[in-house]
Parts: C-alpha cells; sequence; structure tokens
C-alpha cells in the first residue's frame, strides 16, 4: 500500500550518506548507519522534511518513536506536524503504568513497552523507526498503539530492507519507506 516512485534529488543525497558497517553488532551483518545523515544539518533537515510532507495533511495526532533511533526521527517529525512524540521504550525503561508487547528476535523474544495514557481513544498515531528489517518491533509496536485505543494511520521508516521482507508482517497498513535496499 505503498506509492512507488523515483526519488528526487534529496532522498538521494541521503541514501548515498547513508554508511555499510560489515560484519557489525555481528559476522555476516551489514549495518546501515545513519550517522552520517544526522551529523550532516542539511541532510537531517530534509529527512524530517520528506517523512512529514508524506504526512502532512493526515491529521496526525501523535507520532510514536522506536527506541532508540527512532527516537531521533520522530521527535522532529513530530514538530513538523505539530503533533505529540509518544515513546516506544526497551522493557523497564519507562516510569509509569505501561502495556508491554513481547515479539520475537533471532534467537528468543524481546519486548517494548508504551505509556498506558500515551494517547486518547481515537487519537491518530504515525509509527515512525529508522529501519524496517524483518518487521517484528514495528508489529510489536503496532500492537501496543492499538491496545492504548490509538488508531495507526500510518507507519513510516526512513530505510526498509526489503530482501527481509518486514512489511508483510505489518498487513494492510499504510507503510511508506524513504530508502530502500
Amino acid at each position: 500500500m505503498s506509492e512507488k516512485k523515483e526519488p528526487n534529488g534529496m532522498i538521494l543525497r541521503i541514501k548515498k550518506a547513508v554508511r555499510d558497517v560489515p560484519d557489525f553488532p555481528k559476522k555476516g551483518i551489514v549495518f546501515k548507519d545513519i550517522t552520517p545523515v544526522l551529523r550532516d544539518p542539511t541532510l537531517l533537515k530534509g529527512l524530517v522534511d520528506e517523512l512529514a510532507r508524506r504526512y502532512a495533511g493526515l491529521k496526525i495526532d501523535y507520532v510514536a518513536g522506536i527506541e532508540s533511533r527512532g527516537f531521533i526521527l520522530a521527535a522532529p517529525v513530530a514538530t513538523a506536524l505539530s503533533a505529540g512524540f509518544v515513546p516506544i521504550r526497551k522493557k523497564g525503561k519507562l516510569p509509569c503504568e505501561t502495556y508491554r508487547e513481547d515479539f520475537k528476535v533471532e534467537y528468543g523474544t524481546d519486548s517494548i513497552e508504551m505509556h498506558k495514557d500515551a494517547f486518547g481513544l481515537g487519537n491518530r498515531v504515525l509509527l515512525l523507526d529508522d529501519v524496517l528489517a524483518t518487521g517484528g518491533t514495528a508489529s510489536a509496536a503496532i500492537r501496543l498503539i492499538e491496545k492504548a485505543g490509538g488508531r495507526v494511520a500510518g507507519v513510516a521508516f526512513m530505510i526498509e530492507l526489503n530482501f527481509l521482507e518486514g512489511r508483510a508482517k505489518l498487513g494492510d497498513r499504510d507503510v511508506y519507506s524513504l530508502i530502500q535496499y
């Protein structure tokens, strides 16, 4: 459910700045390092602008960002959309009452949490993270948002690793990724 179009010049500049780091965090993985984009003020602004532009007319109430790099993107996109920011964190990191969702990782399970009072019933929420890989974390985050009564208005990523087919775990949601590999 995402339109395919040719990337514009800013998107191409952002993609070119993403650095491959072989064998991180372990042998055989090629990590997509976004820090070169984040340290360049022009690219960072372009990244935030591109993501916010996609959702500008959708009356987003909150942008939820997944720990930790999702926070870096979600907070400024929320500001650009005049929306609130909601952190989705690893288990045990939030101070108040939370909803928790477990999800499968390569060798077991992991958990993420969100405050129960993060938003009101029916609020429109954009879920934003840096990378869509296998889709497990994003799928768990969607369940958290819905458990709290939010409506997922979109799911967005800076990068999508198409070969891992994570999009398939997100159902019929409106999924958008700025850059695909």
